[in-house]
């Protein structure tokens, strides 16, 4: 007998009617009729070579070989059962590459939140982090270098560009950070005044150069820019060092002028918000609606 030779449909008569103990009860159960079902039972026994059922008064019994066989064929048949399953289940797992564009710290943007929610959901998805700059980000969705990215929106509630597909996450504020002892330089001053004292510069990529440039541009001024810096650990860094002013997140900042005496201006401030984008036309791919999902479970 070979593997190729065991019909599956074969297996279920057998363990139907040797559960039933009646051709015709079993062939009720498969849908067949009572000749169909006896002839596979013949094609079993002809197959194996083993006489597997008596006739009785009462209809079918095992033998000792059809009784050794039975539990052969029923798992046989609970295994396929389960091969069944699984291609079911697989029809419906999202797999795939994400490419995630990150900025800020893992803590701001909930990034670990939002990556144990979409490996517990999509587990054969397959992430990949960028971490940049906002604007850069922001290009990189555009060109379809990124799937999905945190971006900070320095417009305030203007819509996304229509390529985009964006929630906004949370709002929050820049303020204005001077180096510990600058108090009487920041304190009570305008934009006007702060304009003339010594900045630490970011690239145009960057929250931190939109901000600004919205500010001093219509004004007219040009801040005196002592340092390109392109990470906020940098920057931090140069603060307390006394190099130049910067704008740092309002918790941060407040954090940093309780613990290093950094010096908060007091009459000027900008508002921002966080926000996650993607393109529109692909926000329903399977994989990128994965994200949008788990991003909603981490933010809710």
């Amino acid at each position: 007998m070979t593997a190729a030779a065991l019909d599956l449909q074969i297996l279920r008569a057998f363990v139907l009617a040797a559960r039933e103990g009646n051709v015709s009860r079993a062939a009720e159960r498969l849908h067949l009729t009572q000749p169909a079902v006896s002839l596979q039972l013949k094609r079993l026994a002809e197959e194996t070579g083993l006489q597997l059922f008596t006739r009785t008064p009462h209809g079918l019994a095992l033998t000792a070989d059809g009784a050794a066989l039975l539990p052969q064929a029923e798992r046989v048949l609970a295994a396929v059962g389960d091969l069944q399953q699984a291609a079911r289940n697989l029809q419906g797992t999202v797999r795939g590459a994400l490419r995630i564009g990150t900025i800020l710290d893992a803590e701001f943007t909930r990034l670990g939140m939002f990556l144990r929610e979409l490996v517990e959901s999509a587990p054969q998805i397959e992430t990949e982090l960028r971490h940049g700059m906002s604007g850069t980000v922001l290009a990189q969705v555009l060109r379809g270098e990124l799937d999905v990215g945190f971006h900070l929106d320095t417009d305030g509630d203007a819509a996304a560009p229509a390529p985009l597909a964006a929630r906004t996450l949370t709002r929050f504020t820049y303020r204005v950070v001077a180096p510990a002892g600058w108090g009487p330089q920041v304190l009570g001053r305008d934009w006007k005044a702060l304009a003339a004292l010594p900045w630490l510069a970011t690239p145009p990529e960057s929250a931190h150069h939109r901000l600004l440039e919205k500010v001093f541009g219509p004004l007219g001024l040009s801040p005196r820019r002592v340092a390109l810096v392109d990470q906020e650990a940098s920057m931090l860094d140069l603060l307390k060092s006394g190099v130049g002013l910067s704008l740092l997140r309002d918790s941060i900042a407040i954090r940093e002028s309780q613990s290093h005496g950094l010096v908060m201006a007091d009459r000027v401030q900008l508002d921002c918000a966080l926000r996650f984008v993607s393109l529109a036309a692909r926000r329903n791919e399977p994989v990128i609606a994965s994200a949008w999902n788990a991003l909603a479970r981490a933010w809710n």
